[in-house]
């Protein structure tokens, strides 16, 4: 629960639908959740994908801060998610250009 909606709570990225809006640790939104990336051997969250208009960009999980039924919330600024590589699936892993 927030202070601004006291409906939106923590749900699992399992759950998490496509096109919940991706925002910056600011605040500021960048883009719109894509996919989460499962970490098969170790039973956890990779990482997430997400859809910005420049590109689809790959977001590690510990840049990943909550994740609500609303939207999902980073610890990175804006212009660190710029900096991000494109997002290439390689069986379910990121590669860098």
């Amino acid at each position: 629960m927030t202070e601004d909606d006291p409906d939106e709570h923590a749900i699992g990225y399992q759950v998490l639908p496509r096109g919940v809006p991706v925002e910056a640790a600011d605040g500021t939104t960048v883009g719109t959740f894509d996919q989460a990336i499962h970490h098969k051997r170790e039973h956890m969250l990779d990482g997430i994908v997400i859809q910005t208009r420049a590109a689809r960009l790959f977001v590690d999980a510990p840049e990943v801060e909550r994740i609500t039924n609303r939207r999902v919330i980073l610890t990175i600024t804006p212009e660190e998610v710029a900096e991000l590589p494109p997002y290439r699936s390689f069986l379910g892993r990121r590669l860098r250009s």
